[in-house]
C-alpha cells in the first residue's frame, strides 16, 4: 500500500466515523528501512495498514498510536536504540477521533436550527435513527416522545434530551416511569434539554441545547480506554498488548515486538521472565 493509498483509507475511516491514528515518517537516519513520507494507519485494535518501518519500528509506532488514541494528543515517536540495525526513525502520530454523532428526531424549528448549528461546529448529524448515536435530542413536539426517549436510553446514548416545556417534560418522564424504566435511567434524560435561558424562541432553544451538548462533550469520559502495555520478555521493549505477536504461556498471554522475539521465547521459555509493565 502506497502513502497515497493510506490517505485514501484514512478518508474512508473518517467518513465512517471510525477512530484511527495516522503515522507519518518525518525523519530517518540510515540504515533504517523506512523512508521519509512513509505512512501507515493504526486502528484501535492494533492493526497496521501501510508501512512505517520494519519489525522494530512498527511495534513502537503501535504502542504510541494506542497512547495517542487514548489521550487525543499528537506526538512524535523516536526509535533509536530499540534495534540498532534499524538506525533512527521519527514518526509523527496524529490521532483522528470522530466527531460525536448527534441524532435529532423531529421537525420542529428548534430541531432544524440545532442540526444546522451542530454541523457548523463539526458534529455529525442524523435524523433517521437513535441507534449508534452519541447524543440524542427528541424534538417531536409530543409525537411518540416516550418511545423515542426509551429507545435512546436502551441504545446507550451518552446524552439524551427532550425539547419540551417544563410541564410537558414532567409528564413525559412520568410516562417513562409508567413504561417500567428504572429511576436511574429516567434521570438521565435532560428535560427540558438545554441551558436554562428563561423564555426563549425556537432558535434560542437550539442555541441553549448546543451549549449543553458542547459542555457534555468536553466533560464526558474518553472514548478510548487507557492502553494496556506489556514488556517483551526477550528484548525488554514495551509494546502494546494489541501486538500481533503473542503466545499463551502457563495461562498468560505473552506479547512480543516481533516474530523473531516470539520464536526465541518459544524455543527456550524458561530463560525469560514474564511480566507486565
Amino acid at each position: 500500500m502506497t502513502p497515497a493509498d493510506v490517505i485514501v483509507e484514512a478518508g474512508r475511516l473518517a467518513a465512517e466515523g471510525k477512530p484511527y491514528a495516522l503515522a507519518t515518517v518525518v525523519n530517518v537516519v540510515r540504515p533504517a528501512s523506512a523512508r521519509r513520507g512513509d505512512r501507515a494507519i493504526v486502528t484501535p485494535d492494533g492493526r497496521v495498514t501501510g508501512w512505517v518501518g520494519g519489525a522494530c519500528s512498527e511495534p513502537s509506532v503501535v504502542r504510541e498510536a494506542m497512547r495517542a488514541l487514548a489521550d487525543g494528543e499528537v506526538r512524535v515517536a523516536r526509535m533509536d536504540g530499540e534495534c540498532a540495525s534499524e538506525g533512527v526513525v521519527e514518526v509523527l502520530i496524529e490521532p483522528v477521533l470522530p466527531a460525536p454523532l448527534l441524532a435529532i428526531v423531529g421537525e420542529s424549528p428548534a430541531a432544524r436550527t440545532l442540526a444546522e448549528l451542530a454541523r457548523t461546529v463539526g458534529w455529525r448529524v442524523i435524523d433517521d435513527r437513535v441507534e449508534g448515536a452519541d447524543a440524542v435530542v427528541v424534538a417531536t413536539m409530543g409525537h411518540g416522545d416516550e418511545d423515542l426517549l426509551a429507545a435512546a436510553l436502551r441504545a446507550g446514548a451518552g446524552y439524551v434530551g427532550l425539547v419540551a416545556s417544563s410541564r410537558r417534560a414532567t409528564s413525559v418522564l412520568a410516562g417513562l416511569r409508567a413504561q417500567g424504566l428504572e429511576e436511574e435511567e429516567v434521570l438521565r434524560v435532560r428535560a427540558p434539554a438545554g441551558l436554562d435561558l428563561g423564555p426563549s424562541t425556537q432558535d434560542e432553544i437550539a442555541v441553549a441545547i448546543l451549549a449543553e451538548l458542547v459542555a457534555w462533550r468536553h466533560t464526558r469520559p474518553g472514548e478510548s480506554p487507557v492502553p494496556v502495555e506489556a514488556v517483551d520478555p526477550v528484548c525488554g521493549m514495551t509494546v502494546s498488548a494489541e501486538s500481533a505477536e503473542r503466545v499463551e504461556h502457563e495461562g498468560m498471554t505473552v506479547v512480543f515486538c516481533s516474530a523473531h522475539c516470539r520464536a526465541r521465547f518459544e524455543a527456550e521459555p524458561e530463560r525469560y521472565r514474564v511480566g507486565t509493565s
